[in-house]
């Protein structure tokens, strides 16, 4: 390849080659010359993918029989799935972006609702059966979400003003979001729950929350505020009765002073003819101030984390206008966030434990 005929078709910059072969062992492929070339390896193909303005892909050739091709070859492969994980994201820098208006988001916002695209992917594949959701079927179920906080804020009692004042103190105001009942509408045979408690505690599983938490522990994470929402045509009493009847599924924190409501709304969420979701006369929308929005936020600075540390596609951003200082004042904000969602959730398990 590099003094051949077609030996200019190739940068030979990332030519790499070893000193060593692996004796046609997978197991030598894999240890002994992976070691020797894995980091070589990685570096020739994130300065590739630097260069890329829409990476899609990888097309990979390699043989199985012999020790290179398998042992090496599958390494490679390996790290190309930890290093460049298929998403639903097409943007290569998203860990930057997100950083950066979280960030931004601690200081000039009041309230901030968390919709995570892979969430709601994963909703609309495993609930309503959807083989290959589109940005469409994402914004159709955040827009009944959105939907529902707003006919909260229709009658006298609630307002925007009184929505941030329950849910959010300070800079902890990162709302997870959540609705059911979420069912197909391509299922014929499903039936569509009509008792308002079963909806509500539904409402509280996170298989039916808009952001994906990793570690999440139902025991340990508390809310500093909770608003329930409900779309039926039923009494206030009967709204109220179901919302108490699910205190179970969620635990306040003592400190700071939380608030917890549930509203009524009569009129039920349209759906529409073009929705994949199965109509029903009643649901639920819960806002809820979780300490569990820490592992969200943990997971935006671990992909930052790993991208910043080799400096890939900083120049993107400094050639913008962006110094380099702010990504990491940026990134220091962020784990400041983290702590406090993290003390405040540890003052509530010790004074329960305390209590015990």
């Amino acid at each position: 390849m590099k003094t051949g005929r077609f030996s200019s078709l190739w940068n030979h910059e990332f030519l790499l080659s070893g000193k060593q072969d692996a004796s046609n062992n997978f197991a030598r492929g894999y240890h002994a010359v992976g070691k020797q070339m894995i980091d070589k390896v990685n570096d020739g193909i994130r300065k590739w993918a630097e260069k890329c303005d829409d990476l899609e892909g990888f097309m990979v050739s390699h043989s199985v029989g012999g020790g290179t091709g398998s042992g090496l070859g599958s390494l490679i492969l390996e790290q190309l799935g930890e290093n460049y994980k298929k998403n639903l994201s097409t943007c290569v820098i998203e860990p930057y972006n997100a950083l950066l208006t979280t960030h931004c988001l601690l200081d000039n916002i009041e309230m901030s609702l968390v919709f995570e695209n892979e969430a709601i992917y994963n909703i609309c594949k495993n609930k309503l059966l959807i083989a290959k959701p589109d940005v469409n079927h994402l914004n159709s179920l955040i827009a009944k979400v959105i939907s529902g906080v707003n006919s909260s804020n229709r009658g006298d009692s609630f307002n925007l003003n009184s929505l941030c004042t329950d849910l959010c103190y300070a800079q902890i105001h990162f709302i997870t979001t959540g609705m059911a009942p979420i069912l197909p509408k391509a299922d014929i045979t499903v039936n569509v729950p009509d008792d308002l408690d079963i909806i509500t505690i539904d409402c509280f599983e996170p298989s039916n929350w808009f952001v994906q938490y990793t570690e999440f522990d139902p025991e340990k994470e508390k809310c500093t505020g909770l608003r329930v929402v409900h779309r039926a045509n039923v009494y206030g009493r009967d709204s109220s009765a179901a919302f108490f009847r699910c205190r179970s599924k969620y635990s306040l924190v003592d400190w700071p002073p939380t608030c917890r409501s549930c509203t009524l709304d009569q009129t039920p969420i349209a759906i529409l003819e073009t929705d994949d979701i199965a109509k029903f006369s009643k649901s639920t929308v819960l806002l809820a101030n979780n300490t569990g929005i820490r592992t969200f936020i943990k997971q935006i600075t671990k992909q930052f984390d790993y991208m910043y540390s080799q400096k890939a596609f900083v120049h993107w951003y400094t050639k913008e206008g962006i110094e380099e200082y702010e990504l990491a004042n940026a990134r220091e904000e962020l784990e400041f966030l983290q702590k406090n969602y993290f003390e405040i959730s540890s003052i509530a398990n010790d004074e329960y434990s305390d209590n015990d």
